[in-house]
């Protein structure tokens, strides 16, 4: 059976004097020494970034896939960069992310912030893959510490990706042990695939059956971006949601490549 883990969501305050400082829970599952509470934190993020992690809680997020300074890893359905550029900070400049994009996605919103964004120092580690998710990752991606998606899975059920080739592709990719993390938007029970265009959420039971039959074991699952309030009856695309943007349910699944 998987494990559940719970941890109170992280507290983003402003200070007196209009910085980003920002503090925790006492049992907040991380320091201010961790290398992601430093990603988070450092003063040089784009503040439009900074916005978004009341919502998405990237130190929960990346405590829980485990990731750490010299990792390889890779981020599908990278966008225009919001977690490939933790990654990088993270990961550092001894490891390595490989951020992948579709073309249609490319070319309908990503192309512009994730050129600008891939032009910056801090994110050197970062390699930029333009490849469908039928195959992601490039050959020499091997035996990588984990991949991700984030927010994204249903997204290869109505663009009809070929989601057998897709995980198997990352089962492949991983080293054993490594973490095929997952984060999606929480459909209604009984919804399956039906809603991944018109709400972009999708059933958790679906998004476990398939990767399992990929050869992956699910090894936990979080409940920090949980909101039982959602209804989810309503689109939680980021065109769309508006104010409701990061209050959707979401899962949060790590798997494990055996």
């Amino acid at each position: 059976m998987p494990r559940t883990c719970t941890w109170l969501p992280a507290v983003l305050l402003l200070s007196s004097c209009g910085g980003a400082a920002r503090t925790r829970p006492d049992n907040f599952p991380g320091t201010t020494a961790s290398p992601i509470v430093r990603a988070v934190d450092a003063d040089d993020r784009d503040e439009a970034d900074v916005a978004l992690d009341a919502g998405r809680h990237p130190i929960e997020l990346f405590t829980f896939f485990g990731i750490a300074p010299g990792m390889r890893v890779a981020e599908l359905f990278a966008g225009g960069g919001y977690t490939a550029e933790l990654l990088a900070r993270i990961v550092g400049p001894e490891g390595q992310v490989y951020g992948q994009n579709s073309r249609v996605i490319l070319e309908r919103f990503a192309e512009g912030p994730w050129s600008e964004r891939l032009a910056k120092p801090v994110n050197r580690p970062i390699v930029r893959v333009d490849r469908e998710l039928d195959s992601p990752l490039p050959p020499e991606a091997t035996n990588l510490d984990a991949v991700l998606f984030i927010l994204a899975y249903h997204d290869s059920v109505w663009t009809g990706v070929n989601r057998p080739a897709m995980n198997a592709a990352i089962f492949a990719a991983l080293r054993s042990g490594g973490v095929y993390g997952v984060v999606d938007h929480s459909a209604a029970p009984g919804a399956g695939t039906t809603v991944t265009e018109t709400l972009h959420r999708i059933e958790q039971a679906v998004v476990v059956a398939e990767i399992l039959a990929a050869g992956f074991r699910l090894d936990a699952e979080a409940d920090f971006l949980k909101n039982p309030a959602d209804t989810r009856d309503w689109n939680d695309s980021p065109r769309v949601a508006a104010d409701r943007r990061g209050t959707s349910d979401r899962f949060v699944l790590r798997f494990i490549k055996p």
